[in-house]
């Protein structure tokens, strides 16, 4: 099968493509350091870094006339349930979806992979669904979807997707069944990385000595050591407020004194100043930088490379760009072992 990923960001959906077997010949993003690390690590992959509102032809290599998946997640941040200012058809990149459908239009392929967060569900009641539903049912797609927890799928991490799945022949794809039994935990999945501090900024380091749990070993192949150690350096005060938090605690743990910078600290979402919690998955890694999640055990934010272990990245995929820029496209990634499942559902239907 081969596959088209479009908003492709850092490329979490082109990973699990690749391990369901899929070869991704094309991808579509139009930020320039997320189209750096997708060609970092897709170098067979012909990116494409532009507004896909520009983009006019996509090309592929099919000389064997190979089935076509069409996939990927348009800018989710309208449909998200934190943001219920935009959550609304006037918000611009709700409408992105389109350029989606005109893409689909263009290659026509046998398959589409449609993601998002599950915020699209509720979005003005729903109409956003059905309205791509519709979309694709006037150009001959049939289509069924569903929300997915990536935990279910070996992910060591609570995060609710959306998926949509569409067929060109009028298959109807059930949802994936889970692939684990036991959830994976945040100690199974990032204890064997090296100890780090405030501010870390190491682009390689050998892994701890000792034993690695079987998640931690299927990520790190046959390296000795992996990269993207970078940690965002607070300031005292912010590491002060850490020393206060227990795992799975939160802000409501930090003393009142310590908060006084904030104009009603009582309005922070649970998710600010979280300590993971070693013996069960993370909570959601989305803006963990802004949201000051913590450490287990140190008093620091999460590296580049542990929020990547907790994504269910592999060690060999190398994040691009500043400290920032890595932090965001891990944050907005679909976690490889979730999508790996999705796709292995559609190979296993044709």
């Amino acid at each position: 099968m081969i596959g088209i990923d479009l908003f492709s960001g850092a490329g979490g959906l082109s990973v699990g493509a690749g391990l369901a077997g899929i070869d991704v010949q094309v991808a579509i993003e139009s930020d320039i350091y997320a189209s750096e690390t997708f060609k970092h690590n897709h170098k067979d992959t012909t990116v494409i870094c532009d507004d896909i509102r520009k983009v006019k032809a996509v090309n592929i290599i099919n000389p064997n006339n190979n089935p076509v998946v069409v996939f990927g997640g348009p800018p989710c941040q309208g449909f998200s349930t934190s943001n219920q200012k935009t959550r609304t058809s006037e918000n611009p990149n709700n409408w992105l979806y389109e350029e989606f459908v005109r893409v689909v239009k263009l290659v026509k392929p046998d398959w589409i992979v449609f993601e998002n967060v599950r915020g699209i569900l509720e979005t003005e009641g729903g109409s956003f669904v059905e309205r791509l539903m519709a979309d694709f049912k006037k150009i001959g797609y049939t289509s069924s979807y569903f929300v997915l927890n990536s935990a279910d799928y070996g992910v060591p991490q609570k995060r609710n997707r959306f998926f949509l799945i569409a067929n060109r022949d009028g298959i109807v794809v059930s949802k994936p069944k889970a692939t684990v039994s036991k959830h994976i935990t945040v100690k199974q999945a990032i204890s064997d990385l090296p100890d780090l501090e405030n501010g870390a900024s190491h682009d390689s380091l050998p892994y701890k000595q000792g034993s690695a749990s079987v998640y931690a070993k299927s990520l790190r192949g046959a390296g000795k050591e992996t990269s993207n150690h970078l940690v965002t350096r607070n300031a005292d005060h912010i590491i002060e407020r850490f020393g206060h938090v227990p795992q799975g605690g939160n802000w409501e743990d930090i003393p009142i004194h310590l908060m006084d910078n904030y104009k009603d600290r009582t309005r922070c979402h649970t998710g600010i100043y979280h300590r993971l919690r070693y013996d069960t998955p993370s909570v959601v890694i989305g803006n963990y930088r802004k949201n000051m999640l913590i450490h287990p055990l140190a008093d620091r934010g999460l590296s580049v490379r542990e929020a990547a272990r907790l994504q269910s990245f592999p060690d060999w995929f190398e994040f691009k760009g500043s400290i920032g820029f890595q932090q965001q496209q891990v944050g907005n990634a679909v976690p490889p072992l979730l999508a790996q499942a999705v796709f292995k559902k559609i190979m296993d239907e044709y």
